[in-house]
């Protein structure tokens, strides 16, 4: 019997990626039967930190899922999609207001704490067992479903009024929706609001600096990937002592 492969993986994930691609990407290392899952998904739009748990170590992915997070992007205003971000169908463009970087910041503000928002309709968020999208493909209305999340810090960046992009930090508890905070503030704007792009930098204490990218993954070798598993298997250590759990 070989033995197990077991460890962790920090992938810099591409856009058009969807989180599962991303896992079906490195299991293919693995031998037939090792189990392996992502800690918590990216939209195919987004780029950025995804954790991936081989083997026993995936006892610790309901913990990774409910880590902090930090995310980096822009968000558009006066347009509204069916999806909350720049890759849904536009139903609406609206005219934008006169604004200045420390008026975007003030209705920022307004989103820190605890809150409550519906999740996107193109989501996996469960309905009746199947996710959002499901039945929003299918042009099915379902009852919303409020997700409640903490905003620690919302940073205002850099504001461009030829554009409307607003470049922003987000720190953020798990469950939090970046598409839902910018429809959000686009309905308080009154113009509407996406995203336009987003990058998770970092997932807890991990960092998307630590993390293997696109062009690493097409040179590594299936020799390679015990040892990638091992490094990150040290950085669980820390992790798993929190929270008095072995694997």
């Amino acid at each position: 019997m070989k033995p197990e492969l077991a460890g962790m993986i920090l992938f810099d994930k591409p856009a058009g990626w969807t989180s599962h691609d991303a896992v079906s990407a490195f299991r293919r290392f693995f031998p037939k039967n090792e189990k392996a899952g992502h800690c918590g998904t990216l939209d195919p739009l987004a780029t950025g930190l995804l954790i991936i748990l081989a083997g026993r170590t995936r006892k610790l992915q309901a913990h990774m899922q409910g880590l902090d997070k930090i995310y980096y992007g822009t968000i558009k205003l006066g347009v509204i999609t069916d999806s909350g971000d720049i890759t849904g169908h536009v139903l609406e463009k609206r005219p934008v207001p006169a604004l200045t970087l420390p008026e975007i910041q003030r209705v920022l503000d307004q989103y820190l704490g605890e809150i409550s928002l519906p999740a996107p309709i193109y989501s996996a968020v469960k309905h009746k067992g199947k996710p959002l999208y499901h039945y929003a493909r299918k042009g099915i209305a379902v009852p919303e479903k409020p997700r409640k999340s903490t905003v620690y810090r919302w940073e205002a960046l850099k504001y461009d009024p030829h554009t409307g992009e607003i470049e922003n930090r987000l720190f953020c508890s798990s469950g939090t929706y970046v598409r839902a905070l910018a429809e959000a503030i686009g309905s308080k704007i009154g113009c509407g609001a996406i995203v336009q792009t987003l990058r998770r930098e970092k997932i807890g204490p991990f960092t998307v600096d630590e993390a293997i990218d696109f062009e690493a993954l097409k040179r590594l070798k299936t020799e390679d990937i015990k040892n990638l598993l091992e490094s990150g298997t040290m950085k669980l250590f820390q992790v798993a002592s929190e929270i008095k759990t072995k694997f």
